[in-house]
């Protein structure tokens, strides 16, 4: 019985579980960035790079048993509406690999930019295929449509020094380019249409990703901070004012694995705040840094709780 327990887990271990490494990815490179630019201690960062990387290998292993052992669960995984977007948290989260360790272990970074960005490159394509061949029904559209998109502005983050400038800018373009478009599409959704289902609240804070990830990967780039710059960073400061503002939408909702789908976006806001503070030395951009760090470590560690707690109780890898 037991057996048979541990064998329906397996079979339906979600890919959104690579989400986790994603909000653990931004917790890490937040610390790291905090130990540069507020004087915070560099060993915090260096645990949390330690757990993310564990954290990423135990994920990869055990979904590579779930590959392995139940082929056409996951093939029903990657021809699913909704689920199918997640895949690419995947390739993002050897992205942010890349990105953590590109300062202190540039040729371990390489080893997870390199094929993180071609099987980046591939989902990307056969995600845009995919909405393009299947008629989509308007309800399946939802902000987890964006992980695939933000996934692109990522590339020139960690991309920088490793490829030619050019190449990091086709990324760049895409990711910006259908970051507009498919606002477009869910905010029509959204308004005229039905609301979005409870468990995908938390994606909403996926907006504040694209226009955040997008001014970094600029500042990578380029090294300015422009018109264009400010408008992605100003942007960011928005949509993370309007959950905020929203915040009653989020407050009760019961626990899914989509939770975490809060880490990523506001550590990258965390993180594009500490940016332009370091750039800029302006008081209201250090108390933004301050705020949006304690805010990043503040939901991790709620969401990193219900996650445990979920686990023990067995309600995480269950049929839906």
């Amino acid at each position: 019985m037991e057996n048979n327990q541990e064998k329906n887990r397996l079979k339906f271990f979600p890919v959104m579980m690579y989400a986790i490494v994603m909000g653990l990815s931004g917790l890490t490179i937040t610390y790291q960035k905090a130990a540069v630019w507020l004087g915070f201690p560099a060993f915090l960062g260096e645990i949390f790079m330690v757990l993310t990387t564990a954290v990423f290998v135990v994920v990869s292993l055990v979904y590579l048993k779930k590959f392995f052992t139940y082929k056409m669960a996951v093939a029903n995984e990657f021809s699913h509406p909704v689920r199918i977007n997640f895949f690419a948290a995947i390739s993002i989260s050897m992205l942010m690999l890349a990105i953590i360790y590109k300062e202190n272990f540039p040729t371990v970074s390489a080893i997870f930019w390199y094929p993180g960005t071609f099987l980046h490159f591939y989902l990307t394509m056969h995600t845009i295929a995919f909405w393009i061949n299947k008629n989509q029904q308007l309800d399946h559209s939802n902000p987890a449509w964006f992980i695939p998109i933000v996934g692109n502005v990522l590339v020139p983050v960690a991309g920088v020094g490793f490829v030619d400038t050019g190449l990091l800018l086709y990324f760049f373009s895409v990711g910006m380019f259908f970051w507009i478009i498919l606002f477009a599409v869910l905010l029509n959704r959204i308004i005229f249409h039905h609301q979005l289902a409870i468990k995908f609240m938390p994606t909403l804070f996926i907006l504040i990703a694209p226009p955040a990830v997008g001014f970094i990967a600029y500042f990578k780039m380029f090294g300015v901070i422009d018109t264009f710059a400010l408008f992605l960073f100003n942007l960011a400061l928005f949509f993370t004012l309007l959950v905020l503002f929203m915040y009653k939408n989020f407050i009760r909702i019961k626990f899914f694995i989509s939770w975490w789908a809060f880490v990523f976006p506001i550590a990258a806001m965390a993180i594009s705040s500490m940016l332009m503070y370091h750039e800029r030395g302006s008081p209201f951009l250090q108390l933004l840094s301050y705020v949006m760090l304690g805010a990043t470590t503040i939901i991790v560690a709620i969401v990193a709780y219900q996650t445990i707690l979920h686990m023990k109780k067995g309600e995480i890898c269950i049929q839906e």
